[in-house]
């Protein structure tokens, strides 16, 4: 067998060589995790920009991200607990709630202070009371606010869609503006930190609500001075701040530590593998433990694989195209090269619903006679996931039927559920084709596909094309920014659409919501699948504790949904994440993200080892 072989000078000067790049890497990057302005987060936001930080106008992962840095919510999840449970965050406890489950008890923590902002009087900002929280959820009433998340409180608080009506209904009549102070029967103040809230009926997944960022507090003075600019200048309780300058669209954000962040502390409840990886040692500690947090804007994914391996993030989702370059594909473990760069890896299995929609609305392609039915069920037999797991996902991802993910009740036995359209079935495909009233396709107009640029979306669409046009169907692909996708979707332009939807909450309720009629766009219902059986349900299982009854409907309305076909699907994601060793604290989840507060940097990371 031939060898390479090197002489010892050789041999001396690579490994020389490389250790001295890759000390350099870590000297430059990690000593810049602590500057003169203290310790800087550095951390990825895969999109070119979230639309805005006004809590009510949020619906994507990417405002979610930026938001719950500067606002927080009633409650949050514990950050070291699975499976998800929830704590008090601005409350002082957890709210009792009555026997029959409609009137919960609130206490606000005393002393929370929003931040230090012109709109208050000398700049100090004054305490969170229970006007406050009030006055944020009757913003997401207000049309004039162009809320996004209507849907997560309506038919919930008793009197509250009476008063969204009435108010609405006096500013489009011209004869008052909306009255935040009018009163709403379910919302009773008991004085400025106690509070009560009366549900029209039980609604199982209130407290998950009360954890959505569309739901933070905010303050009325800064809404009042801002106005329209009130998206990009926030003012909450949580624990950094930002200004307007430090908003750079398309680049970065920079936030600051809040010096004025009332107590919270790094948890000591966790799980007993926590202790071994290391995410215990700063229990009990003031947060946040870093003083700068900054978000940098990834549309494309090889920038931000670059600005790991160059030290200028602190993590990094692995890119599917980087998947081999950072795992042995066979046992999915983490390369020796970058083991010995003191790099870590975790993964974490997504409560993730990936598809391609149809709009229900639309001329072409909507309805639910059964010609137009059979259309879509004809494209959804055409298409193969499997080959875009293995093309796109390095075969890790979970192909399933039905809008409901692996982990939730509902989801089908083995990812299979008795009614399926799931592809590829050409035969029957171009049966129902046929039947649909195109023949070899015959007839049929190019359709309309909208999907983002980002990511390797592109070569998706040119597989989607090509798997397509096994069956002579034709798209036309718009390949556009994700805020511009959000938008086409919300007003109803887009016919076709490539989208994923994560649970805001671990409940199978959340995944069927999204087929709710009231909840059409631009609410949660993208697809604005409208059909009152499944309505009839929906309003049946909202209101229903966990059970084995309740699980039997969430099937029921699953195989319904599959077999009207407003979307052509599913597949969810594991997703790996790679961690610097300089980053510390970081338990990946993706359930929620207000971790940044918890995480630290040191000041050098782990170098490699000389073999």
């Amino acid at each position: 067998m031939n060898k390479t072989q090197h002489t010892p000078s050789v041999m001396w000067l690579t490994r020389t060589l490389h250790i001295a790049a890759v000390l350099a890497l870590l000297a430059c990057s990690s000593c810049s995790r602590i500057d003169e302005d203290g310790k800087v987060l550095r951390l990825p936001l895969r999109a070119d920009d979230p639309k805005s930080l006004d809590p009510v106008q949020g619906s994507t992962v990417y405002d979610n991200k930026a938001t719950c840095q500067v606002y927080e919510t009633l409650v949050q999840y514990k950050y070291l607990i699975r499976p998800p449970e929830l704590e008090p965050l601005l409350l002082s406890e957890m709210p009792t709630i009555s026997e029959d489950r409609l009137t919960y008890h609130f206490k606000l923590k005393p002393g929370v202070l929003f931040h230090d902002d012109p709109c208050f009087p000398d700049g100090k900002g004054r305490e969170l009371v229970t006007d406050d929280v009030f006055y944020s959820w009757k913003r997401m009433a207000d049309n004039g606010n162009n809320p996004k998340s209507w849907w997560l409180l309506k038919d919930t608080i008793k009197g509250f869609d009476e008063y969204r009506e009435q108010q609405n209904a006096a500013v489009e009549a011209q004869t008052g503006s909306f009255d935040y102070d009018a009163p709403v029967a379910g919302m009773q103040k008991i004085n400025d930190h106690e509070f009560r809230v009366i549900l029209k009926q039980p609604v199982q997944r209130f407290m998950w609500v009360l954890a959505m960022f569309q739901t933070a507090i905010v303050p009325r003075e800064a809404v009042e001075k801002y106005g329209d600019r009130f998206g990009r200048h926030p003012v909450g309780t949580g624990p950094f701040t930002l200004a307007e300058e430090d908003w750079r669209p398309g680049q970065r954000m920079v936030f600051y530590k809040n010096p004025n962040y009332h107590p919270c502390y790094y948890p000591t409840e966790h799980m007993p593998s926590d202790v071994a990886a290391g995410w215990t040692k700063d229990e009990g500690k003031r947060l946040p433990l870093v003083d700068r947090l900054e978000f940098q804007f990834f549309v494309q994914d090889q920038p931000m694989w670059l600005s790991f391996r160059t030290g200028k993030i602190d993590y990094t989702q692995v890119p599917d195209e980087y998947f081999d370059e950072a795992f042995l594909k066979r046992t999915k473990t983490l390369r020796p090269k970058l083991v010995r760069e003191g790099i870590t890896t975790q993964n974490v299995e997504l409560l993730d619903f990936i598809f391609r929609g149809f709009n229900m609305e639309d001329e072409l392609l909507g309805g639910y006679g059964e010609k137009q039915k059979k259309l879509r069920q004809a494209i959804s037999l055409a298409i193969d996931l499997d080959e875009f797991n293995e093309a796109f996902y390095s075969g890790i991802n979970t192909v399933y039927d039905g809008p409901i993910p692996p982990g939730l009740e509902g989801f089908p036995p083995d990812g299979k559920a008795d009614v399926s359209y799931r592809g590829p079935n050409l035969e029957r495909a171009r049966q129902l084709l046929a039947e649909a009233g195109y023949p070899d396709g015959k007839g049929l107009p190019r359709i309309e596909f909208y999907t983002s640029s980002g990511r390797n979306n592109v070569e998706q669409t040119e597989l989607l094309k090509r798997q397509l046009g096994k069956i002579n169907v034709e798209i036309n692909a718009q390949i556009v920014e994700f805020s511009t996708l959000i938008e086409k979707v919300h007003n109803k332009k887009a016919p076709f659409f490539g989208f994923a939807w994560g649970s805001d909450y671990p409940d199978a309720e959340n995944n069927l919501a999204l087929f709710y009629s009231p909840n059409a766009a631009p609410g949660s219902n993208s697809f604005n699948y409208s059909r009152p059986e499944y309505d009839r349900l929906y309003e049946q299982i909202r209101s229903m504790p966990p059970s084995p009854e309740r699980t039997e409907l969430y099937i029921k309305m699953r195989d319904m949904v599959i077999e009207d076909t407003p979307y052509t699907g599913s597949m969810g994601r594991t997703r790996f994440y790679l961690i610097n060793p300089w980053l510390k604290n970081f338990k990946v989840t993706e359930d929620f993200y207000n971790w940044p507060k918890y995480l630290d940097v040191t000041q050098r990371g782990v170098y490699p080892s000389e073999n």
